[in-house]
């Protein structure tokens, strides 16, 4: 095997398609993420790309209860989740263009077309489709993601949905197409199914495994490999008898069975071999000592420890919280915090509007199970959300921990309520509110932003990556921040607070510590006196990883657990 000129274990570029069958929800995701720490761990610079086959430009319009929560990236683009779970696992920062969907694909073509680009042919989904579809990943896969400057050396590519999908056709037809204009020895697809349990003597079932694989080589793509999510390991008759029936050998059926913690996920798959399988598919030898391997297990390890170590319970008032997935990346955010502080992480999930208990999803059971949740918690943490529905109790729950002086963090609407709440009860404004709630309040705390669309709603927020300069020489949000000038964080709002109210707020104790460049928009709020009261406009959450937490959610576990900052 040749070696690239710089050392790399691959002289070509290697892509690893993770596709899914029989149901959805099966973990493709963190299987594709795995996947891409196993092959950092072996050297390689690795990217990500996500496929969803909706006909969605992106994720930005869709309500949480939908699709679980919107990731924001860098660039501003809004994307499906799963980009989260790649950037958390490989330490990326990946772009809109990660993120594929049927909507941008055709839109693309259509595009192409009314120019003329294809010379009066007739535009079909093959070919036209389907090389969009391979222009665009091979374009993507070349980009660089690590921060370093140079390409990646392996690109994962998740499929999402199931194999069978009508939606899902062309990428499927596109992927069996790209395995022999890159080179099949460049390519292994990874089928992740699932493997039920029935009967009193919980009986490992096989045939829709056998039924999906069955389809997916039908389309024209043979698996490499199987990853088979079950609830406890595969046995040896399960996994030969899948060998037998799917085409692939017994020890590229890989059991994917529950684990302690999400971050063992890849160490199981270390443990059965998959790294090397990879290994010799792509032909790179693995090397002798595997520092992100070593890592990743301690930390996987430590995260268990935790489960035995003092508990420190955050309440999250929110207003979806019957669906955990649409607070993903906060979820994530407050554990990585958790293990930095090395304390059991209890979230308390709070409907906010039960605390508020003057609307029809609340009752008096609710009403009071809401309030002795969130007065017995350690931390309360309101995130980011939009419409007027349990905004009264998000405001309550910020009185709550300023009066009490509760350790609290706002995110984006978070610092906004606790502005309203500030104006209402310190300043004595009456009324005030926001005008995303009240076109006319009596005082407008909170306004919309004079640059963004009225009339159109996707990507047109202020969206991505925006730099906010510190405005005071000491504070504790600028310390966890490690005494930087200012911070880089991404950005989703159409609201912000009133400018012409500033002065007054201010000088009544709840600071804007960091604005703009322009030193007119709030940013960081940090309130006088009070233990750890901070507020963001930018969602900090999306920058966080498993070793390095974000610094406002780390200084909320911090001040929870007693700790000083």
């Amino acid at each position: 095997m040749a070696w690239a000129s710089d050392s790399n274990p691959v002289d070509e570029m290697k892509y690893v398609v993770v596709t899914g069958g029989v149901l959805s929800g099966l973990g493709k995701g963190v299987t594709a993420s795995s996947i891409g720490v196993l092959l950092k761990s072996a050297g390689l610079r690795v990217t990500a790309v996500k496929i969803d086959p909706y006909l969605n430009e992106d994720a930005g319009t869709m309500s949480p209860f939908e699709h679980g929560e919107v990731f924001v990236l860098d660039d501003g683009g809004e994307v499906d989740l799963d980009l989260g779970n790649y950037e958390r696992f490989l330490d990326v920062c990946l772009t809109r263009d990660n993120n594929i969907t049927t909507g941008k694909v055709y839109n693309k073509v259509i595009q192409k077309e009314r120019r003329g680009d294809y010379l009066g042919k007739t535009v079909q989904v093959i070919p036209h489709i389907t090389n969009e579809i391979q222009d665009w990943i091979e374009r993507v896969a070349h980009t660089p993601s690590d921060g370093n400057g140079k390409e990646p050396d392996a690109c994962v590519i998740e499929l999402g949905g199931t194999v069978g999908d009508i939606e899902s056709a062309p990428f499927v037809e596109a992927l069996r197409q790209f395995q022999f204009r890159v080179g099949q020895d460049n390519v292994c697809f990874v089928h992740v199914s699932l493997i039920p349990v029935m009967g009193p003597v919980g009986e490992q079932k096989t045939k829709p495994t056998q039924h999906t694989v069955k389809e997916l080589r039908g389309l024209g793509i043979n698996p490499h490999m199987l990853v088979c999510r079950s609830k406890s390991p595969l046995i040896d008759e399960t996994r030969n008898k899948i060998s037998a029936f799917c085409h692939v050998p017994p020890e590229a059926v890989v059991s994917a069975h529950d684990v302690s913690n999400i971050y063992q996920v890849p160490i199981m798959l270390e443990s059965q071999g998959v790294t090397s399988m990879l290994a010799d598919r792509f032909g790179f030898e693995l090397p002798a000592k595997r520092k992100v391997l070593d890592d990743w297990k301690e930390l996987a390890d430590h995260v268990d420890t935790l489960d035995d170590a003092e508990e420190v319970h955050i309440a999250v008032a929110g207003k979806y919280t019957d669906l955990a997935d649409s607070y993903l990346s906060v979820i994530k955010a407050l554990q990585h915090a958790s293990f930095k502080v090395n304390r059991k992480l209890v979230i308390d999930w709070i409907e906010s509007s039960a605390l508020d208990g003057e609307t029809e999803r609340s009752d008096s059971e609710s009403h009071n199970s809401a309030w002795k949740l969130l007065k017995s918690a350690d931390g309360i943490l309101v995130p980011g959300g939009f419409g007027i529905r349990g905004i009264e109790g998000k405001i309550k729950a910020a009185e709550y921990a300023r009066e009490n002086k509760i350790p609290y963090l706002g995110v984006c609407l978070g610092l906004q309520v606790a502005t309203i709440e500030f104006c209402r009860n310190v300043l004595g404004m009456e009324g005030a509110n926001s005008t995303e709630f009240d076109e006319e309040p009596a005082h407008a705390a909170v306004v919309f932003m004079p640059e963004i669309s009225k009339t159109h709603m996707g990507g047109t927020m202020r969206l991505g990556t925006k730099p906010t300069p510190f405005l005071v020489d000491d504070c504790k949000i600028r310390r966890l921040y490690g005494g930087e000038g200012h911070v880089d964080e991404r950005h989703r709002h159409r609201y912000e607070v009133n400018p012409e109210l500033i002065g007054d707020i201010e000088e009544a104790g709840l600071v804007y510590v960091g604005k703009d460049e322009t030193g007119e928009r709030c940013e960081i709020m940090e309130l006088d006196g009070h233990p750890y009261y901070v507020g963001t406009q930018y969602h900090p959450e999306f920058k966080s990883r498993p070793d390095r937490p974000s610094p406002p959610f780390l200084g909320l576990l911090m001040a929870a657990s007693g700790m000083e900052i």
